[in-house]
């Protein structure tokens, strides 16, 4: 790729390198510059512009981005579309982040234009939480790059999560005599608790005395049982492989495969098994809701990984969990995690079609379904967590049309009053967990899920992109991805205005996306226009 100053004349299909203002606009780094945009350049008097020009063999970097995270996309994680270089990994459920190190390491080993950045191996994630970022550096990379880069990341997918199952645990607690009722007590509910938080639960518990014999026959009659996973809690730490808990589970007929983790607090964790299922003796920190090494097992076996000497040796990087004088409780306090963000669509359904002079135009059909779907549909498979159809003139037959799509119907009898209305109507039915939501016209039968996974992938609120625009040949269109910021503006709107005034006004916050096609500057307003739609 070519790089840096060029006259403004030379700079047609070049990639722009900073932001600039233009004409009161703001159009940010990463622009292809078209025709149009030189003109406009010219016009205001710029004689030369920073920018780059990709070369024969060169990937653009969103491509280049989306090819190598296909490839380390893996069993419990989704991929979003690529945006600046850059395409997202998430969680599809809560589970724990399954990252291949050495194959991540040997990525980023191939050349600083390409770096994949990811969660521990072995983090337990939340659904939609973020477990990795694939960036591309430059705005594009040779060929012979990424080609290295996908060879170094080749195989088993590097990048994945596996989810948490319900687990069903049998708890065996030993007792002394001088153990008290609290403790025991004080103990079912720490692992009670724990199981909770993992979508588990105890199935069965036993209280015995502290000794082999009477350890062995609880140990045998929990496995006739049959649990998932077999918990010892012992009335006294474990300090030796020939202790009660070791010994008792070797009576019973079961093994032990390994004493001691490298996780601290943690240390004294036993791993057996009985039966063919995995046997915990549990250190006596876990009586304690703070994060132990029997945090990390029980997370495991959860997950349905298995839970044997190598998985345990590989947990001491990042198994130091003891709080110290210079670092106080950090465990109290709940982390910030990066997740996909919540995006809603209104689908705007509310109109009178008086432009038609005839039939409703929403109602009537368009390549096999009615009008009115071709943007909901887009909606839905684009994985919107909700679909909000405004119903207002016409509101039974649209609302019919729609009762088997899984979506909420709004009406809004003030239709007649202007599409700031409707726009009021269908924000008001989003909840406060929505990050965002799409605004479709619902006469918009060339708008696709894809498109709205490309302005889905730019939307980022925190770092400044917070209204997304697709654009075409330099073009706005629709629909635009607004984030919650400006849910308050947009209800105060009156009259028959959508909110693309806010967008003009707050062009510091706007982002362009360029569609592949013209469907988002193509709506239905005259019978004539959707003639030629249907001849198309």
């Amino acid at each position: 790729m070519k790089f840096g100053s060029l006259p403004v004349a030379q700079a047609e299909g070049t990639i722009l390198a900073h932001g600039i203002a233009v004409s009161g606009q703001s159009w940010k780094k990463g622009r292809h510059l078209s025709a149009a945009d030189i003109a406009a350049l010219q016009a205001n008097g710029r004689e030369s512009v920073v920018a780059g020009r990709l070369e024969a063999g060169d990937v653009p970097e969103d491509q280049a981005a989306r090819r190598l995270a296909e490839v380390l996309c893996g069993p419990g994680a989704t991929l979003t579309a690529a945006f600046t270089g850059r395409a997202n990994l998430y969680a599809a459920a809560a589970g724990l982040a399954m990252i291949n190190a050495a194959r991540i390491e040997a990525i980023n080993a191939v050349d600083e234009a390409i770096t994949v950045a990811t969660l521990a191996p072995d983090d337990m994630v939340e659904a939609r939480q973020m477990l990795a970022t694939v960036k591309i550096i430059p705005f594009a990379v040779p060929q012979a790059v990424l080609d290295r880069a996908l060879a170094a990341a080749a195989g088993t997918p590097a990048i994945g999560s596996a989810p948490f199952r319900p687990l069903t645990t049998g708890l065996i607690m030993t007792r002394l005599p001088a153990t008290k009722a609290s403790v025991l007590e004080k103990t079912h509910k720490a692992v009670a608790d724990r199981l909770a938080q993992l979508g588990g639960r105890i199935g069965s518990a036993l209280t015995v005395g502290h000794d082999e014999q009477a350890l062995a026959a609880a140990l045998g009659e929990m496995a006739a049982g049959q649990p998932e996973s077999i918990l010892v809690f012992g009335a006294s730490a474990i300090v030796d492989t020939l202790d009660v808990v070791p010994a008792a589970i070797r009576a019973a007929g079961g093994t032990v495969i390994r004493f001691g983790m490298p996780v601290d607090p943690g240390n004294l964790i036993l791993i057996g098994e009985l039966a063919g299922r995995p046997v915990i003796g549990v250190p006596g920190c876990a009586r304690s809701p703070k994060v132990n090494g029997f945090d990390f097992v029980l997370r495991r076996l959860a997950a349905g990984q298995p839970v044997d000497g190598p998985a345990i040796a590989r947990m001491g990087v990042g198994g130091l969990l003891k709080e110290i004088e210079i670092r106080p409780q950090p465990r109290d306090i709940a982390p910030m995690v990066a997740r996909a963000p919540r995006l809603a669509a209104i689908v705007l359904a509310a109109g009178r079609s008086s432009r038609m002079a005839g039939p409703n135009k929403l109602t009537q059909p368009l390549r096999g379904k009615p009008l009115v779907l071709h943007g909901v549909d887009a909606a839905i498979e684009a994985g919107c967590e909700r679909v909000v159809v405004v119903t207002g003139h016409d509101r039974e037959a649209v609302a019919q049309l729609v009762a088997n799509r899984p979506v909420t119907t709004v009406h809004n009898p003030q239709f007649a009053d202007g599409l700031s209305t409707s726009l009021r109507a269908g924000l008001d039915a989003l909840d406060e967990a929505i990050d965002g939501a799409f605004i479709l016209l619902g006469d918009m039968p060339r708008i696709c899920a894809q498109d709205l996974s490309r302005l889905a992938a730019g939307f980022a609120p925190d770092e400044g992109r917070a209204i997304l625009v697709p654009t075409a040949g330099g073009e706005w269109g629709n629909p635009i991805l607004w984030a919650r910021r400006f849910f308050p503006a947009m209800r105060e709107l009156t009259g028959d205005r959508g909110a693309r005034m806010l967008a003009v006004a707050n062009q510091e916050f706007v982002t362009e996306v360029a569609m592949p096609g013209d469907g988002v500057l193509i709506d239905l307003d005259t019978a004539a226009a959707f003639a030629a739609e249907r001849a198309t």
